[in-house]
């Protein structure tokens, strides 16, 4: 299924930026399609420790920006049926074929989360893990989400800390220090220098009234910590700098009956 919507310009700008980088990241897409537990963010931390997919067996869930789809694949295992819709051709090339070679079957859409083809209360679960909830404009895709879901559905959304995004460089190749650098103020929409990408950030209180106002309540909100033996796998962060302060959250919220 393709997309029907015309993309926003800041949705066609990532289109373009992530079928180029799609290629890098298929051995990651393998690697987590092939695992025996699901982990998340940039330091792998265990499903077991964060049960971020407790409770998924027999609901209808989306995966809103799903790139190679493993998350989709995890619910899929858990007995979820999931759908993936992403953004890029090229890392839904990445996810068919994986489904083909692990003999998984499930919807893969093409589109931006903004505006999924589905009708109303169509799902009991969304979920994001650098998706949606990095790629696309919170004002937008949240209120969409909030359409999805049945009443009692559960949205789980994975993005950079909010200190980190403050501590950030404006050169993407320097790693967060251990300075603010800029306002909290303000906070959405990020371009970097050199970068046809498009970010979207917020302070924790504007991500609190955004949901509420989308008729979410919030039940809780993980602010993660390296572990003591990670190793980087992020230019923009380090081991170090992660183990001090949050360079992920997990925002777990429910929509209101």
């Amino acid at each position: 299924m393709s997309d029907e919507h015309e993309l926003p310009e800041h949705a066609a700008r990532n289109r373009e930026h992530w079928d180029e980088m799609a290629a890098g990241y298929v051995s990651a897409g393998e690697r987590q399609w092939g695992a025996t537990e699901a982990s998340w963010g940039i330091w792998n931390i265990p499903e077991s420790e964060l049960h971020l997919l407790d409770g998924v067996e027999g609901l209808d869930a989306i995966e809103l920006g799903c790139g190679t789809a493993y998350v989709s694949a995890w619910l899929a295992r858990r007995g979820a049926r999931p759908v993936g819709i992403d953004n890029s051709p090229n890392q839904l090339d990445t996810a068919r074929r994986l489904q083909h070679a692990h003999g998984l079957e499930f919807p893969l859409l093409l589109g931006n989360a903004e505006h999924v083809p589905y009708p109303d209360a169509s799902f009991d679960f969304a979920i994001s893990e650098y998706g949606a909830c990095l790629w696309a404009d919170p004002y937008v895709w949240v209120a969409e989400a909030a359409r999805l879901l049945r009443p009692g559905g559960r949205l789980v959304f994975l993005t950079n800390g909010y200190l980190l995004m403050l501590c950030a460089p404006d050169d993407e190749d320097e790693p967060a220090t251990d300075r603010l650098l800029r306002s909290s103020f303000g906070m959405h929409r990020f371009e970097w220098p050199d970068d046809p990408s498009v970010e979207f950030h917020l302070a924790h209180g504007d991500w609190v009234r955004v949901l509420r106002a989308n008729g979410f309540e919030v039940e809780d909100l993980i602010e993660l910590q390296a572990p003591g033996d990670a190793t980087s796998n992020a230019m923009f962060v380090s081991p170090q700098w992660a183990q001090r302060w949050p360079s992920e959250e997990v925002w777990i919220a429910r929509k209101r009956g």
